[in-house]
């Protein structure tokens, strides 16, 4: 039987018009966690809080002062949410494709369960959200007017710096989701080789080293969404 993992998502049905791939059942996993999770959080908060609530604490107390520390107390208050929803979902989906039976349970002899960020498709969806929300909060904390001028002068030198900067906002979009699908397959093809050829011990390394990837890929995403987010909201300075 082979084994070969291949570019596009796996088909598994259809909503409709809607083709439903074995990425979209996963990332809708990811989301049925994450909020199920929250929940369950969110209900049994305690004074002395038990060892989920710790861990949870400890993780959201870190990241908030991380993005004051970057943005300051009152645009942190608009970014944090955003940071730590992509931050979450993507570390969720990314561990959830290192899970016993990705790639072996089948549906209609097609993978059943596929890592979210291993398609394209996802990574893409989520960069475009990610720069749909800084121009947005660009807007919000500069004023159109201000918002346009980072981008339109009449002197020539600063249009054509604007030009740049509208051609670099395109590349973070490419740079992001690239970053995030590249990491995430390639690891899902190492994964599937080493397996192939060997079983049981040799390929626990392997594994080990997609959970630091999976992580630090989620953290890069986060990370520079926030930073995209801060200097795209900051006055140019005057000269």
């Amino acid at each position: 039987m082979e084994n070969a993992i291949v570019l596009k998502p796996e088909i598994l049905g259809f909503y409709k018009n809607l083709p439903i791939t074995n990425t979209l059942l996963v990332g809708w996993v990811a989301i049925a966690i994450l909020t199920v999770t929250s929940l369950i959080i969110r209900f049994r908060i305690k004074i002395i809080p038990g060892m989920l609530q710790n861990v949870f604490e400890i993780i959201i107390d870190y990241a908030h002062s991380l993005v004051t520390g970057l943005a300051g107390e009152r645009k942190a208050k608009i970014f944090f949410p955003f940071m730590m929803t992509f931050f979450l979902y993507i570390i969720v989906s990314n561990w959830l494709g290192l899970l016993p039976g990705f790639g072996t349970i089948t549906y209609h002899g097609e993978p059943l369960f596929r890592s979210t960020n291993s398609d394209l498709n996802m990574t893409l969806a989520l960069a475009l959200i990610s720069a749909i929300a800084t121009h947005l909060f660009a807007v919000k904390y500069l004023g159109i007017k201000n918002y346009l001028l980072r981008w339109v002068a009449l002197n020539p030198i600063f249009l054509f710096v604007g030009i740049l900067e509208i051609v670099a906002e395109f590349t973070k979009i490419v740079s992001l989701s690239f970053r995030l699908f590249g990491n995430i397959f390639a690891g899902e093809v190492v994964l599937s080789t080493v397996s192939g050829i060997f079983a049981f011990i040799l390929p626990l390394p392997f594994y080990f080293l997609e959970i630091i990837v999976g992580f630090v890929q989620a953290a890069v995403f986060a990370m520079l969404t926030l930073v995209f987010m801060v200097l795209l909201s900051e006055k140019h300075a005057e000269h």
